[in-house]
């Protein structure tokens, strides 16, 4: 009995991509530069408030808020466009977009776990107080 080896081929489809192509290709890039300046102008403006002594913090809070957005739509876009998750079915997008979601979430709650933790110990712990203004008193003194 003589075994066959059989060789499996593998091909990879290579497109030249079509006039569409390149048109989706540009308008991607001049979407994504766009919102890349919004965000640089956005933070300059943020960097150039805080040098001013009487700055808003809630207008420096809704410039941050806006970034976040803005970065949240070129993540959305890119993932969209370049890994080709816009031209996959439902399922397929659930998949991938629901774990992340839950990820968020979970990154969040710890931040703001840690941060009740630091605040409460901060106002209850007499101990702890005591310590960081032994410290700086220390420190004062050198």
């Amino acid at each position: 009995m003589e075994h066959q080896t059989i060789a499996a081929e593998i091909t990879f489809h290579h497109d030249t991509p079509g006039p569409e192509n390149v048109k989706r290709i540009w308008k991607t890039f001049w979407v994504l530069l766009i919102i890349t300046i919004i965000e640089l102008s956005l933070g300059f403006t943020i960097y150039f408030i805080h040098k001013n002594p009487d700055y808003s913090h809630a207008l420096v809070l809704g410039i941050k808020g806006t970034i976040v957005i803005l970065s949240l739509a070129k993540a959305f876009y890119i993932v969209s466009i370049f890994m080709h998750l816009g031209d996959e079915i439902r399922n397929m997008m659930l998949t991938i977009v629901v774990p992340l979601m839950l990820f968020i979430w979970f990154i969040t709650a710890f931040l703001w776990d840690g941060n009740s933790y630091k605040n409460l110990r901060n106002k209850y712990d007499k101990h702890f107080q005591e310590r960081t203004a032994v410290e700086k008193k220390t420190e004062a003194s050198h």
